[in-house]
């Protein structure tokens, strides 16, 4: 194999071909070129944490790096697919402009009547993807979410279709009740633990909240606490 020629400046087809010969059978390295989705998946998600943490830390140095990690791992994805026939990373780029400008008929596209006719964001997606049934809708959030994530992706699916808990007085009716549940047990199981965190995520979102940020917010918070009480 020939050596890699040095540059000044590096493209997205040269971290594609980057990751193609680390994963050469032949002459590749011999950690990347058996790894799979499965294999490196936890790597993804642990890459998008650290770039969470960055854009939380204001750190441009820190994200630029990190959303370096972020697009390795889609790189690496995507050429273990190209592996197989399936897609490219070419095709990847293109399925996201096309979902881009679809989603965005008001930027993209001149004809006012074609725009008046689409309601919101969540109404494209459903034209785009051919949704039809409430069961459709559910399916699409991941399962892989966190859960209080998930948990009020469902709940705000659910509402938009006039289901499940949609005022705040009855969010807060469902979270008194989950309590009262809670405290009467005697010994409390994970199943009543999850309805207390579903109630109480329902009552955050009909404040207008998000209950994954504000969990985050709080155990920053402890934590910050913790360590003010040690100096």
């Amino acid at each position: 194999m020939q050596d890699w020629p040095e540059r000044e400046h590096y493209t997205a087809e040269d971290l594609i071909q980057i990751i193609r010969i680390l994963r050469d059978p032949e002459a590749g390295c011999p950690w990347d070129k058996v790894q799979t989705h499965q294999s490196i998946r936890k790597n993804f998600l642990e890459e998008t944490c650290e770039a969470l943490e960055a854009i939380d830390a204001d750190d441009a140095a820190m994200l630029r790096e990190e959303l370096g990690d972020v697009l390795m791992q889609v790189a690496f994805h995507t050429v273990m697919e190209e592996e197989r026939g399936r897609f490219d990373f070419e095709q990847v780029c293109r399925e996201v402009c096309e979902k881009l400008v679809f989603r965005h008929p008001n930027i993209f596209t001149s004809s006012a009547a074609e725009n008046a006719g689409i309601n919101g964001w969540d109404a494209l997606k459903n034209k785009e993807k051919g949704r039809r049934t409430l069961a459709d809708e559910l399916d699409t959030v991941p399962a892989t979410l966190p859960a209080l994530m998930r948990a009020q992706k469902l709940q705000k699916r659910a509402a938009g279709r006039g289901l499940g808990i949609t005022t705040a007085e009855d969010a807060a009716a469902a979270l008194k009740q989950a309590e009262q549940d809670w405290d009467a047990a005697p010994a409390p199981n994970a199943e009543q633990a999850g309805e207390l965190l579903f109630a109480a995520v329902n009552a955050i979102r009909l404040a207008g909240l998000d209950a994954e940020e504000a969990l985050t917010f709080a155990s920053k918070r402890f934590r910050d606490e913790l360590l003010a009480d040690q100096t």
